[in-house]
């Protein structure tokens, strides 16, 4: 493959002082489709077109011209997304599911029912559905739950998410996350049984959870903890998906993983309860994960749905967990898309800058693209490796020609999708002769 250059692309602040410079934008050199460098736009840059940037259609899948670049022209630019939490195997179901109850609690009566009528075919073509959208948004890494409620037996879908998972490994790397209640780990020789089983697909797995207060069993965590650890597996957990600040799973979970010393990253979606406890008990607990290998993962739709959800009711408690408080102490923080069209959400569409664009809003984000962008583009902040856009890292990129850093993320149709170098998508930059001025 030819090395190109895509000139003039506007970076996010996050990814450091050469994506910069004083205009604000760089070129970056691409070669066998991977990073080469990233350097500030070369002086004597022409001054942006006023009319909007002149991205064209063109056909996708091929390899750029010899001897020709790209011109941003000033379009925000991303790395690769990341979508860290979603839920293949539910996806697309809400249009069969019926009248149900609000709330939490009703979403799952609604998506039991349903799942009684599961076969292979019928998750495949939903799950397969979901990973079409997610490519053409972008998304190179995506984390799947798999609800899981037998210990010694895997469900339907965790098979076919794991076929996928194989089938998409050139697109997409999928992870699959056993969902299962607390209440399965609470006998520790069972809880080493299920981490077992997970443990087979190791490095396409982790060990989950679903802690609750309904369910709540402190020596149960302390199972699953040690069950990870024993078998090397990450941890990825829902965790105090309500509004009781007498929820205590995240802090318990924080103070025995310091206890364990375990070092693989454990990522916690949802948190909600945060938002419920006083300020004093909530920035104890995030001081606890702050020392911890933690990630806080905040999903904006689902929670905006079903928190203090109530028929005929204004909700007044919105379930967001404390996103500006979680990275003023360096704690990761993820946005992610959840649940797409099923009991737990009826919207959705396995974009995650569709998940930042409502948290943006919901949990007041300034500067969403200089400083938050980082929350849907860092796979490294999972299992460490290379930060995005690093050389030798794939030339995995995303331009938003239409948006603009002040309003950001509006506007993030349409898109330019860049993969290994190429791009995949109809919408592309135009292309600049050699030599021209960058």
């Amino acid at each position: 493959m030819p090395r190109l250059t895509l000139r003039r692309a506007r970076l996010p602040n996050w990814l450091g002082a050469a994506s910069c410079p004083a205009s604000g934008l760089s070129d970056i050199a691409i070669e066998g489709g991977r990073i080469a460098a990233i350097t500030p736009a070369r002086a004597g840059t022409p001054p942006l077109p006023e009319a909007g940037l002149a991205f064209c259609c063109t056909a996708t899948n091929r390899p750029s011209p010899p001897g020709c670049d790209y011109d941003a022209q000033g379009a925000l630019t991303l790395p690769g997304l990341v979508d860290i939490h979603t839920h293949l195997d539910k996806t697309f179901t809400r249009h069969r599911t019926g009248n149900q109850l609000p709330g939490l609690l009703g979403a799952i009566d609604a998506m039991m029912r349903d799942r009684a009528s599961w076969d292979e075919e019928d998750v495949r073509t939903r799950a397969s559905q979901g990973l079409q959208w997610a490519w053409e948004a972008g998304v190179t890494r995506l984390r799947s739950h798999c609800d899981w409620w037998e210990a010694d037996q895997a469900p339907l879908a965790w098979q076919v998410l794991l076929d996928l998972a194989a089938e998409w490994r050139e697109r997409i790397r999928i992870d699959c996350v056993n969902l299962a209640p607390l209440s399965l780990y609470a006998d520790a020789s069972l809880a080493d049984r299920l981490a077992r089983q997970v443990a087979k697909h190791h490095g396409q797995a982790c060990l989950g959870g679903f802690i609750h207060s309904s369910n709540w069993d402190a020596s149960a965590l302390r199972n699953l903890v040690t069950s990870a650890q024993r078998h090397g597996l990450a941890l990825d957990l829902h965790i105090d998906e309500e509004l009781n600040p007498a929820a205590q799973g995240l802090q318990t979970l924080a103070h025995l993983l310091k206890h364990t010393g375990m070092e693989q990253r454990v990522v916690c979606g949802h948190a909600c309860a945060l938002a419920a406890q006083d300020e004093t008990q909530a920035l104890q607990a995030l001081d606890a994960v702050a020392e911890t290998s933690i990630a806080l993962t905040c999903l904006p739709s689902t929670n905006l749905l079903l928190q203090d959800a109530r028929t005929g009711h204004t909700p007044r408690l919105r379930g967001l967990t404390l996103v500006h408080e979680a990275r003023a102490r360096g704690i990761p923080v993820f946005f992610a898309s959840d649940n797409v069209e099923d009991p737990f959400c009826a919207s959705g569409s396995f974009d995650p800058l569709d998940a930042l664009a409502s948290g943006s809003l919901a949990a007041q984000l300034e500067d969403a693209f200089d400083r938050w962008s980082d929350s849907v583009c860092r796979a490294d902040w999972i299992d460490g490796g290379a930060a995005p856009l690093a050389p030798g890292a794939p030339a995995n990129l995303i331009l938003l020609p239409a948006a603009s850093a002040h309003g950001f993320p509006s506007r993030i149709h349409p898109r330019a999708v860049m993969r290994n170098g190429m791009f995949i998508s109809p919408v592309v930059p135009p292309l600049s002769p050699p030599g021209a001025a960058s």
